[in-house]
């Protein structure tokens, strides 16, 4: 085979819009608590964003999304908003904000905030003013209280579950001016400590419309909704058999085993508590409230529904602007399913005028690095790894995720990275019940290990107390021992690093225009089982998902590739990716 052999079809994709930043941006996720720790307490904070930028800006992603850093009781890791205006003392003060935002500015880096619409936390001003107000007052309009059923009102309001296992409810202690059915219960479809909202009410609504203008009059360039298919609840909140899991969506108790055609997982979160119609008018609204600022300001969607076509609602041209592609994260390593889903997912989004994302890790699963060392790809595997399961292959899982991301490069639209993975961060999947947080293993009496594998503090100095974390060496979770091997400072500039190689990848991506590009697939390699092969521009991008050598074609320019290559053999190796100029 020559380079006269990869001939490409005629384009399944052609990106639409006018040049917004969002469009084809590389977005790197931050978790505070876990990125770098400026005063020494253990837990990261906005100085250390901002202490951390420039790593930021020379690996040349685009921009910076921070996930919660409101002020918060800390019951589920910020997630439990108590003032929506203010920074918590943990991460610093909005001084320390609005520096870290001038100098992500400075250097070119847009700002997404974490916006979390579906609940607050149970001591938000407005829940307290709810517990001491009586049944059917305005204050406790705001959210979802409800009678018990039963004579005596103590069962519950119906049979929803919590998403971190247990009832979706919880009552009230007894006050004086109770009903007749005694203390009401609050609905709370995650932690107890999260009352969900009630979306159906103007005040809720214009508050957070207000929010919205706090922030971006401030200078955010957008705002990554928490639970974006949340928030409307069907009328009635009727009983329903299915189960909402974390991260895989919703499994109901009949379904129809035929897999969907676009190579979701066929879940969706369809239940009575996700994806209802009604939540698009918000989003309506949100977008008319954007519109107000320059600069192209974008609403980015968490929203775990499938199939494609149900997300595509989320980003009509006058809702939201991306939405997290979940189909792409869960897909196992297998090169029809990739290809399934990567057909899918753009002309999906191309029906309405939207931009595909792609994203491989977060907060909330486990690491790719992890996830693709594992037999089985999916299911608990993705909400944490506990240390009596089975436990993945490093040496496996970072071969296939240094391939899967550079996979994933290629694609033209956005792509998100999660923090650490630049380095080929693990799970560190055999942390001490002990020293666990996250509210999921509790309520599940352990039976979910959780998300705080993947929540780990970053090493940024190999060897170093804390591997650099933060100057005193203190962690609020433990870090693995494979953490000092991969810190940042043993990578950079060393040759073959995953530093270095996202680092060139990044660049070539911006260099070549990779995510404003028409995609093709390589017609003379569509045989194939195991290649996904495509061109964008003048870039022919071909990964080797199978467990044998495949020949590249001969005269080929290599321009950056996930792992060693034989030059002798011309071969390219399994589970690797690599970028020719053909």
């Amino acid at each position: 085979m020559t380079t006269d052999d990869l001939t490409a079809g005629a384009p399944v994709h052609t990106p639409a819009g006018s040049g917004e930043w969002w469009r084809d941006a590389v977005i790197y996720q931050v978790y505070p608590r876990s990125f770098a720790d400026g005063n020494g307490d253990g837990t990261g904070d906005l100085p250390g964003v901002t202490a951390k930028l420039d790593h930021l800006a020379q690996l040349g992603v685009d921009a910076v999304w921070l996930s919660p850093f409101y002020r918060s009781p800390q019951k589920d890791a910020g997630y439990d908003v108590a003032d929506y205006r203010d920074i918590d003392p943990l991460f610093g003060t909005l001084a320390d904000f609005d520096e870290m935002l001038a100098g992500a500015h400075e250097r070119g880096l847009k700002v997404i905030v974490d916006l979390v619409p579906n609940h607050s936390s149970d001591q938000h001003a407005w829940f307290q003013e709810a517990l001491a107000a009586a049944p059917g007052s305005a204050e406790r309009e705001r959210y979802m209280f409800r009678d018990g059923r039963g004579p005596a009102g103590d069962e519950v309001p119906n049979n929803w579950q919590s998403i971190f296992g247990g009832p979706a409810w919880t009552r009230l202690a007894p006050r004086e001016d109770d009903g007749p059915l005694g203390p009401q219960w609050y609905l709370h479809l995650f932690d107890s400590t999260q009352p969900d909202l009630n979306w159906d009410n103007p005040e809720v609504r214009a508050e957070f419309e207000d929010v919205l203008r706090f922030w971006l009059d401030r200078g955010v360039d957008g705002f990554r909704v928490d639970v974006a298919h949340g928030m409307i609840k069907a009328a009635g909140l009727p009983d329903w058999d299915g189960q909402v899991a974390m991260v895989e969506g919703t499994v109901e108790e009949a379904t129809d085993p035929a897999a969907p055609e676009d190579g979701s997982t066929g879940a969706g979160n369809r239940g009575p508590m996700f994806d209802q119609d009604g939540v698009h008018d918000i989003y309506r609204a949100w977008h008319k409230v954007l519109a107000e600022y320059d600069g192209d300001r974008c609403l980015v969607a968490e929203a775990w529904v499938e199939p494609l076509s149900r997300l595509a609602r989320y980003v009509r041209p006058d809702e939201m602007h991306q939405a997290f592609n979940f189909s792409f994260l869960t897909a196992p390593w297998d090169a029809a399913t990739v290809r399934t889903v990567v057909n899918a997912s753009l002309s999906t989004m191309e029906a309405v005028g939207a931009p595909t994302t792609w994203v491989l890790s977060n907060h909330d699963v486990v690491r790719h690095a992890s996830r693709f060392g594992l037999d089985e790809i999916g299911g608990r595997q993705l909400n944490g790894i506990g240390a009596t399961d089975p436990q993945p292959d490093a040496a496996l899982g970072l071969r296939r995720a240094r391939a899967a991301t550079l996979l994933m490069l290629g694609l033209p639209g956005s792509a998100y990275m999660y923090q650490g993975e630049e380095l080929g961060l693990p799970d560190h999947t055999a942390l001490p019940d002990d020293v666990r947080q996250d509210p999921s293993f509790f309520r599940t009496n352990g039976a979910e290990p959780g998300r705080d594998g993947c929540r780990v503090p970053l090493p940024w100095v190999g060897g170093a107390p804390g591997n650099g974390f933060g100057p005193t060496g203190k962690t609020w979770l433990p870090q693995p021992d494979v953490y000092a091997e991969l810190a940042a400072d043993q990578q950079y500039g060393v040759k073959g690093s995953t530093y270095e190689m996202y680092r060139a990848a990044l660049g070539l991506r911006r260099a070549e225009n990779l995510g404003a590009g028409a995609l093709a697939w390589v017609d003379s390699l569509a045989d194939h089982p195991d290649v996904v092969a495509l061109r964008v521009a003048d870039v022919v991008v071909v990964a080797n998902l199978g467990a044998s050598p495949f020949a590249l074609p001969a005269g080929a320019q290599v321009l950056v590739a996930s792992g060693e290559l034989d030059e002798t053999s011309g071969e390219l190796p399994s589970d690797t990716t690599v970028w020719l100029r053909a």
